[in-house]
């Protein structure tokens, strides 16, 4: 009987003992996942926030979603053929680029794509995140807000006072333009004013299935689309 792929002892260098430790148990997990599961997908990920994610988690058992570093998730799928745990699934190791992420699933292919394809949670933008639109304030009341965030609105860099006690804009205040790259006052304002300007979606990179083989998705505007 030959020798099963997966027993293969791959070298983890470079790490001290608590890190290799964990380093080999992703591996073995992800090999383990890789002898359970029917199918693995890669998906690209942004603007990813925990709460949203364990939901998705919820949503998708019992499949089972991996995230980890790209170095330590190839070598558990095999760098190249000789490291392979099945057959052309060292072909993930070109795709493993910026924040990626695997799927295994037994669910058949159109259901993972049609839910990869709809699936989209807006949710407040980050500092870092680039401004798709401009946000302005015009001067005068700002009656959502307590009188007790007065001092906070001005600590965030709004032209504010409190006028026979209601928060109110002392003159026009831009708090993004488009295209800026938001610092974490405009992104704390924009939650404030709860302008979601930001958009959770999986992006689906490649699929791999057992007796089917490595299949390449096809995503060049992903990049775009994600910004």
């Amino acid at each position: 009987m030959p020798k099963s792929k997966r027993d293969k002892k791959i070298s983890l260098t470079k790490t001290n003992k608590k890190g290799l430790a964990l380093k080999q148990k992703i591996v073995e997990d992800i090999r383990n996942c890789v002898e359970k599961y029917q199918s693995v997908y890669l998906f690209d990920y942004r603007n990813m926030r925990n709460e949203t994610m364990k939901q998705v988690r919820e949503e998708w058992k019992p499949s089972k979603f991996f995230f980890g570093k790209n170095k330590v998730i190839a070598i558990g799928l095999g760098r190249n053929k000789e490291e392979e745990v099945e057959d052309d699934l060292h072909k993930f190791s070109a795709c493993l680029r910026g924040q990626c992420a695997l799927l295994f699933t037994d669910c058949k292919k159109k259901e993972v794509l049609d839910w990869f394809d709809t699936y989209s949670v807006d949710d407040f933008a980050r500092s870092g995140f680039k401004a798709s639109s401009t946000i302005s304030l015009q001067e005068g009341p700002l009656k959502q807000f307590p009188h007790s965030m007065e001092p906070y609105l001005r600590q965030l860099g709004m032209p504010t006072k409190l006028d026979k006690g209601v928060v109110t804009l002392i003159k026009d205040f831009k708090v993004c333009k488009d295209g800026d790259i938001l610092t974490p006052e405009q992104a704390k304002i924009l939650e404030l004013l709860d302008h979601r300007l930001a958009t959770f979606k999986l992006i689906l990179r490649a699929r791999w299935t057992r007796g089917e083989g490595f299949e390449k998705f096809e995503t060049e505007n992903a990049d775009e689309e994600m910004k």
